[in-house]
């Protein structure tokens, strides 16, 4: 298969010599494509500014209409999509049908959110004048997306940009180029159908020079990326520069406190669920569990017997409960930490090691790192694969320390029985995102999703909030 970009609602086709590989098989391309640069970014960019005009004045019926045609475009596919999706990213094929119709619902909920954009009517400290506010679209907004969540994150970007009058350039992952390209073609063909302006969605595909181009353009008024810290810091500072918006998401190690009270196997169950499933290639997975002293050696045993148990194997596979990392380069960091924690004093219980299978992939065994100390990089870096710490805690107080340790601070759990020990946590926990009895990962597609500390820059993603980054306020006095 050999992808396309999409500039001003055509597929503009050019040499293609990267390609994206099956992580369960890896002598399967699943597809090759272009070298996007600056060319292909300012021929993109001219085309959503072009659009702009007709799209922010267009009825909000009209985007509403787009919207939901995707969603339920998206949703007719979804076994198809996500099989897709299981072979180009690696996540079972359950996992890869779920994401899709994730994506699905998102178009769906902001296909409501268009025709709900509103203001305020205020009364004037002055007489006879009246005033008002109105939420009003922005521009052209550059978005930059993850391989992890291929169609969902570029879905829960796209529709509330598009929702509120914005046209955007996408610039996809490039792990996962065959995933962004089906989107892009249903985005199209689903416009070509309501003859929405063409330029309203374009994607570039090629590797980092794509991203920085739209990062440094001038007439791209808001960036949103999600990615790691390290590039999202220069993409802030790049975008800042020039004034543009910028929201930043960029992953997070987050704590799930098991307390003495708490069910064990219950909190066995949540714990595995949020470190390792989906490969443990979630900003929001469970990657250091602080457990209370009197039972943490309970814990670790059950958790590592559970986690040696799970189906490691090919994404399309139905035994499968766990998939390979999405690339070399991630599988080869998986391993890489798993040798760091060793070296720093911690004891590898069970897993962290390469796995031979009947096809080439990037398959490993879930691993379990027992008597780590809060200080150790393990427990303040993010590995992103499945890779589970474990830290003794004497008492709630010590958990609640250390779970506020570090510069992350997406999502954070507890495990427990007590409402005070809850109460307390909901409240004092340093985290955007707080889970009582639930894995740390998993959030509707219609709250909101974001950090604090080093986690998150900006607005928060997804549901209602979504309209802060998208829309600006205009402030209008009308007097006789």
């Amino acid at each position: 298969m050999k992808l396309t970009h999409f500039i001003n609602g055509e597929q503009v086709s050019a040499d293609t010599p990267f390609d994206s590989l099956n992580p369960s098989d890896t002598d399967d391309v699943v597809a090759s494509y272009p070298a996007g640069g600056p060319a292909e970014v300012e021929a993109a960019v001219a085309a959503a500014r072009g659009a702009f005009p007709a799209w922010s004045a267009a009825s909000p019926e009209l985007r509403s209409d787009l919207l939901d045609r995707v969603g339920a475009a998206l949703m007719a596919r979804g076994a198809e999509l996500g099989e897709l999706l299981a072979r180009e990213e690696g996540k079972t094929r359950a996992e890869a049908t779920g994401e899709v119709m994730r994506a699905a619902r998102i178009f769906k909920y902001f296909a409501g959110e268009a025709l709900r954009r509103h203001g305020q009517t205020l009364e004037s400290t002055r007489p006879g004048l009246d005033a008002s506010t109105w939420r009003e679209a922005v521009g052209v907004y550059g978005l930059i997306t993850p391989w992890n969540f291929p169609i969902a994150i570029p879905a829960w970007k796209t529709a509330p940009a598009l929702a509120f009058g914005n046209t955007v350039v996408l610039k996809p992952a490039n792990p996962t180029p065959a995933i962004a390209h089906a989107l892009a073609t249903i985005i199209h063909e689903c416009g070509a159908a309501l003859n929405v302006p063409k330029g309203i969605f374009n994607m570039v595909l090629g590797q980092g020079g794509v991203g920085s181009a739209l990062v440094d353009h001038p007439d791209v008024a808001g960036i949103s990326f999600t990615g790691s810290q390290a590039v999202g810091a220069k993409v802030g500072i790049a975008a800042m520069a020039r004034q543009a918006r910028v929201q930043m998401e960029m992953g997070g190690k987050n704590p799930l406190v098991v307390l003495a009270d708490a069910d064990l196997d219950r909190a066995v169950q949540i714990a595995l669920d949020g470190g390792f499933f989906q490969t443990g290639q979630r900003c929001t997975a469970s990657s250091r569990v602080i457990v209370e002293d009197a039972i943490h050696d309970r814990f670790v045993a059950a958790l590592a017997e559970r986690a040696k148990a799970l189906k490691v194997g090919p994404a399309l596979d139905p035994a499968t409960q766990v998939g390979p990392a999405a690339s070399d380069s991630q599988f080869e960091q998986n391993l890489r930490y798993v040798g760091i924690a060793t070296g720093e004093g911690g004891r590898l219980v069970t897993g962290g090691e390469r796995l031979s299978l009947a096809t080439p992939g990037y398959f490993m065994s879930p691993a379990v790192i027992a008597d780590t100390n809060p200080d150790m990089r393990i427990n303040n870096e993010e590995v992103f694969g499945p890779v589970v710490s474990t830290i003794r805690a004497r008492n709630y107080e010590e958990a609640l320390e250390i779970a506020n340790r570090g510069n992350f601070g997406l999502s954070a759990g507890i495990v427990t029985t007590s409402l005070k020990h809850a109460r307390d946590f909901r409240r004092n926990v340093r985290a955007g995102m707080v889970m009582v009895n639930l894995p740390t990962a998993g959030v509707d597609y219609h709250v909101p999703f974001g950090g604090t500390r080093g986690s998150s820059y900006g607005a928060r993603e997804q549901g209602f909030a979504a309209v802060e980054f998208y829309t600006q306020i205009k402030t209008v006095y009308v007097g006789d």
